[in-house]
């Protein structure tokens, strides 16, 4: 509950945010969650020209997903979420997502997890990163971290859930 008295979903849609939950339990690869949740972006988006209209969407989701790693790079089930998401959407108008941990700790890095804008990838690209390389490499951490875009809460002592929000304008 928030300050005003508010459940968060509640403040979102006084503020004309349609919220649509996934529920608190979606498991599965990373990269998978990614790409379901990045068709579910597009299908919102197509929804802009009907009745729907320009309402701005935001897209819970819970759970804890699972990565298999490969390469030697450093990161967390969040932050591959991320880095996956934003590969799979490229620079989409108007998506803001974030993916963290409850309990402050994403995998074994020090973030809780992050977050990617629309100019993600476009920032990336300016510092001579590969955002694929690096997700490839299992490097989300690394991806996050030049941008700038860790969210790093400390240990909460609370492991309740990952939590992903996903923004469409």
């Amino acid at each position: 509950q928030s300050r005003n008295g508010l459940l968060p979903t509640a403040r979102a849609e006084q503020q004309g945010v349609e919220v649509l939950c996934l529920g608190g339990a979606v498991q599965g690869e990373s990269r998978e969650v990614a790409q379901l949740q990045a068709a579910l972006v597009r299908g919102l988006r197509s929804l802009r020209d009907t009745a729907l209209g320009e309402r701005p969407r935001l897209l819970l989701s819970g759970g804890e997903t699972t990565v298999t790693v490969r390469g030697r790079g450093r990161g967390g089930r969040n932050a591959e979420f991320l880095l996956a998401l934003a590969l799979a959407l490229g620079p989409q108008d108007g998506l803001h997502a974030l993916a963290c941990d409850t309990d402050g700790i994403d995998g074994v890095e020090d973030n809780a997890g992050g977050f990617i804008s629309p100019s993600s990838l476009q920032r990336a690209a300016s510092q001579g990163l590969d955002a694929r390389a690096l997700l490839e490499n299992n490097d989300a951490h690394a991806f996050l971290h030049a941008l700038g875009d860790l969210v790093v809460t400390g240990p909460t002592r609370t492991n309740v859930n990952d939590l992903r929000a996903l923004l469409v304008t």
